[in-house]
């Protein structure tokens, strides 16, 4: 199994683990210990922490991972491309701040009226900033070390569990409010450390940076580069964009149903943020030496993985949202965002299958014409927020996002297409479209049929049986189509350890 392999998998397990943990604290912890203003502060306040210091990165992330095979040395120095990944954030902070304290008064004055709190804490905006900045630092760093396993622990297990002490001492009055946000708040810097001390373990890291080593040519395409990443960081930032205008318009109460169907949703785009991750080293590399062979047949088989995967989850994820709101505390208040989940799953369904057509033209010769479809997903997302949210508050918002993506990739592929020639697309696309659909109509074949059968049982009793037939039913189904129709083979190869699936499949 090659490291991408390894580190992938690793990955991957890091991020359900703190899904499994997250589920518990979103569902059971925080819907029981914080109100839904609370949960939304949480939300406006990390969105704008994550969504400010990816512009103060000045697009160091993007040129760490399309630059390193240039700095790349055996000695392992890499000619101090790490001190520089230290200085130019801190310059992008620096900025960041001053325009911060100027603009202050006026952040202060846009949710005053309707969301209070976010006045009263944005004092701790900056740290926080701070902190998510080189917490995301220090985890590319890894990430083109080939080391994202502990990075990804980091963020997806140790902040969630930071944070689930954080909401009960809470909620159990142990801590007040002004406490319990300094903690939350805190929780990124102690991640941020440990990311730092990670690195400093591995050895192949050196703050001396090479001054001698960049050429003027080279130095001009790195500047040129990363100004143009500190535009084009807002592709993958448009939810939190969301987050803030729901803030200003609608208040933290809705923010804070909008953030826990945030949360449903965002489980669909799990396994490309350990995938994508480890394979956009390999696929900048791949550009670098122009072996677009290879990058094709990368991005085909990382587009179709997260096509399949993601498309999976989001079914299992829809067909059981109306027993979750049941069972969870105070589902009532929150079963408004089944909306949300529906038009934010599907457009994480397309995020994650396609983003990867925007690390191609990143890395290629071709980026600046990223800064293009850049200003048309942010204008096209701020222009349907400030239309469909006055109409359909948190749905709108939701649906802003989707139509946003729809529209970003529509025209970034075709232009990968002709200028690169590089396409994401397959058959084996249109085949899994094809199963998704008849999964769904499988679906609707139940509620139509089988569901009212069990009319006749205890409310709750004939939800969790119905529940668990349609489960065991639908992965079955899936299962053995997938299986069967051999949409790739690393997948074929998993399902084959499988006794049960690779018997039946056999008999056919």
């Amino acid at each position: 199994m090659g490291v991408i392999a390894r580190q992938s998998i690793k990955g991957a397990l890091a991020n359900y683990l703190g899904v499994a943990i997250g589920f518990f604290t979103t569902f059971f912890v925080l819907t029981d210990c914080l109100s839904q203003e609370e949960i939304g502060l949480t939300r406006v306040m990390v969105d704008a922490a994550m969504l400010f210091s990816g512009i103060a990165q000045l697009g160091t992330n993007a040129s760490i991972i399309r630059f390193f095979p240039f700095f790349k040395t055996a000695d392992e120095k890499n000619h101090g491309i790490f001190g520089w990944s230290i200085l130019i954030p801190f310059i992008g902070f620096t900025l960041f701040a001053l325009l911060f304290f100027i603009f202050k008064d006026k952040i202060i004055e846009v949710y005053s009226a309707k969301s209070p709190l976010i006045a009263n804490y944005c004092y701790l905006l900056l740290p926080l900033t701070f902190f998510a900045l080189y917490l995301t630092v220090f985890e590319t760093n890894a990430s083109v070390l080939l080391h994202i396993a502990v990075p990804k622990l980091v963020r997806e297990v140790g902040i969630r569990l930071f944070n689930l002490v954080c909401y009960l001492l809470y909620g159990y009055g142990v801590i007040t409010l002004d406490a319990f946000v300094l903690l939350f708040c805190a929780s990124y810097g102690v991640a941020m450390l440990v990311n730092f001390f990670y690195l400093l373990s591995l050895g192949k890291i050196s703050f001396r940076i090479d001054w001698g080593f960049i050429d003027p040519v080279r130095l001009k395409e790195i500047i040129l580069y990363t100004l143009l990443m500190t535009v084009t960081v807002l592709a993958g930032n448009i939810p939190l964009i969301n987050s803030l205008f729901l803030g200003a318009q609608t208040g933290l109460a809705l923010t804070g149903v909008y953030t826990i169907a945030f949360y449903i949703a965002n489980i669909v785009e799990v396994p490309y943020r350990s995938l994508g991750a480890i394979s956009r080293p390999v696929i900048a590399q791949a550009v670098r030496d122009e072996n677009w062979s290879e990058v094709n047949r990368l991005c085909k088989q990382v587009s179709i993985h997260q096509f399949l995967v993601s498309s999976m989850l989001f079914i299992f994820i829809w067909i059981n949202l109306k027993p979750l709101f049941a069972i969870i505390p105070h589902g009532d208040e929150y079963v408004g965002g089944m909306g949300v989940v529906f038009f934010l799953g599907l457009a994480k369904i397309v995020n994650s299958s396609l983003s990867i057509a925007t690390d191609i033209l990143n890395y290629s010769r071709r980026y600046p014409f990223s800064l293009l479809f850049i200003v048309l997903l942010t204008v096209s997302a701020i222009v349907l927020n400030n239309c469909l949210i006055p109409r359909w508050s948190i749905n709108g918002a939701a649906l802003a996002t989707l139509l946003s993506y729809a529209l970003y990739f529509a025209c970034l592929l075709l232009f990968v297409k002709r200028s690169l020639a590089v396409s994401l697309f397959s058959k084996k696309h249109v085949v899994i479209l094809l199963l998704i659909i008849s999964l769904f109509v499988i679906n609707w074949l139940w509620d139509t049929y089988i569901s009212p059968l069990l009319g006749r049982m205890p409310p709750l009793a004939a939800m969790a049986t119905d529940a668990s037939l349609r489960t065991l039913t639908m992965l079955s189904l899936a299962t053995y189509a997938i299986a069967k129709l051999h949409i790739s083979s690393d997948i074929d190869k998993i399902l084959s350890r499988i006794p049960v699936v690779k018997k039946t499949v056999r008999k056919q």
